[in-house]
């Protein structure tokens, strides 16, 4: 099995941004357990972030392309903003599950909404970075 987890804007400040919302875990912390995971399900697993809407949605729209079986995306804040992050999900048969640290519900109104989620198969938000982990063990547990 083939997987890719995508991050988004600002995940690379992970550790140090607003810890009492995201906690103290840097995103190479989240990257070691999510490759530690696939390894125990000998998968493989590509870990990436961009800050860039564009960038995300070319790797989207590469996963299909090279055989991605899965895709866990944390889209940060394009989650309540991208359009075109919504439609590159659309445009692949690879099937994608959104993740988020906190709880988007329990915060600003602006962030209830997500463009994203009818596009995807499921939606994990608020069990902080153990959410990367249920996302993947959903995928991993088809194969």
């Amino acid at each position: 099995m083939k997987l890719l987890v995508l991050n988004g804007p600002n995940l690379n400040r992970l550790g140090k941004r607003e810890p009492e919302v995201y906690g103290t875990e840097t995103l190479d912390d989240v990257k070691e357990k999510c490759l530690s995971l696939a390894s125990q399900f000998n998968a493989t697993l590509d870990f990436k972030q961009s800050n860039h809407e564009g960038v995300l949605i070319d790797w989207i729209h590469e996963a299909e392309d090279t055989g991605v079986d899965g895709i866990v995306i944390n889209p940060g804040a394009f989650t309540h903003t991208s359009i075109a992050l919504r439609d590159a999900i659309a445009a692949v048969n690879v099937p994608v599950i959104e993740v988020h640290i906190s709880n988007i519900h329990k915060r600003e109104p602006f962030r209830h909404e997500s463009k994203l989620a009818a596009e995807c198969v499921g939606q994990i938000c608020g069990l902080g970075t153990f959410g990367y982990e249920l996302a993947l063990r959903k995928f991993l547990q088809q194969s």
